[in-house]
Parts: C-alpha cells; sequence; structure tokens
C-alpha cells in the first residue's frame, strides 16, 4: 500500500445535474482519494449536443426570411442557460472536494466539455492517460438502458483504464 500514497494519480471523475454522479464523487473522495497522494481529481462535466432544428417557419415553408422556428435570441439564451448548469454542476463538485479532502495534497482540476457524454469521456480518459474513470450510474432497468443507453456501461467497454462506477444505495423511504 505505502506505492499507492506515492504515486501520483489521474482519477477522471464525470459529473452532471444528478445526484448519483454527486454520491460518486464522494465515495470517491473518501475511498479512492489516499490520504498522502499526490492525486490529481479531474472533474468532467459534458454539456449535452445542441439540438438541431429543421430550417422551416411555422408554416412549413423554408423560403421563409427568419428560415428557423426560434429567433437567435432563444438559441442564446439556451446556450446561456447550458452554462449557467455547467458552471452550477461544477462548483458543486468544487465545493463537495475542498469540504472533503480539507488539507490533503491533492489536486483538483475542472473541464467542461460538448458533445455526447460517452464520446468525449472515452476520449478524455485517453487524451489525459487517466488512471481511473469514476462515473455514477443512475440505475435504469433494462427497458429504460436500452431506449436511454448507459453513458457508465459504454465507458466501462471502451476506455482502457479501470472504471468505477459507483451505485448511490437506494432509500428506504415509504417503508416500514
Amino acid at each position: 500500500m505505502a506505492d499507492v500514497a506515492e504515486k501520483e494519480r489521474k482519477i477522471l471523475v464525470a459529473v452532471d445535474e444528478g445526484e448519483e454522479s454527486m454520491y460518486a464523487l464522494s465515495w470517491c473522495l473518501k475511498n479512492v482519494v489516499s490520504q498522502n497522494s499526490k492525486d490529481t481529481l479531474i472533474l468532467v462535466y459534458v454539456k449535452p449536443p445542441k439540438a438541431v432544428y429543421m430550417p422551416l417557419d411555422g408554416t412549413g415553408r423554408r423560403e421563409s426570411p427568419s428560415g428557423y422556428m426560434f429567433s437567435t435570441d432563444i438559441f442564446a439564451a439556451m446556450e446561456k442557460y447550458s452554462g449557467q448548469v455547467a458552471s452550477s454542476v461544477v462548483e458543486k463538485a468544487k465545493k463537495m472536494c475542498s469540504d472533503l479532502l480539507h488539507e490533503q495534497d491533492v489536486k483538483v482540476e475542472t473541464r467542461v466539455e460538448n458533445g455526447d457524454p460517452r464520446d468525449v469521456i472515452c476520449h478524455l480518459v485517453e487524451q489525459i492517460g487517466a488512471d481511473v474513470l469514476v462515473m455514477g450510474s443512475h440505475g435504469y432497468g433494462l427497458i429504460k438502458r436500452a431506449f436511454l443507453g448507459s453513458v457508465s456501461n459504454h465507458c466501462a467497454q471502451n476506455v482502457k483504464c479501470p472504471v468505477l462506477i459507483v451505485k448511490k444505495p437506494k432509500t428506504n423511504s415509504g417503508s416500514k
């Protein structure tokens, strides 16, 4: 175990708006980050791809001068909101790191990327040479996972480093 504390590891933690990713980050800080290590924790938030809208106005004609059903103001507002969500998630994750790491010698870096989370996370793991990838699991059943896809499953199948998928325990609220 002594060599673990001395090795400088890059730990990539994928975060999003869900409780599951924050639980995974918390679990990682308590169980993966070594007490006297020189680990680097890289928090990544991936903004989903921008929606593509058909160049049609409300009448269905392509020749309309406006061209799109939404104005540029609406697109700008959507982009601004997306940026605010990303900032909020990253700030919440950084606060959790500072609260739980106290005075440990762990560097915390943040990245905000754009695109399909499955592809972006896999690419980032390779690009930075991560030693381990930590992700939360939404715990979708077979049907939801088939329709929505599973980011954690895709990453576990496609990255070359160990992947730690942390599942948030179910609460027993409502049971006697």
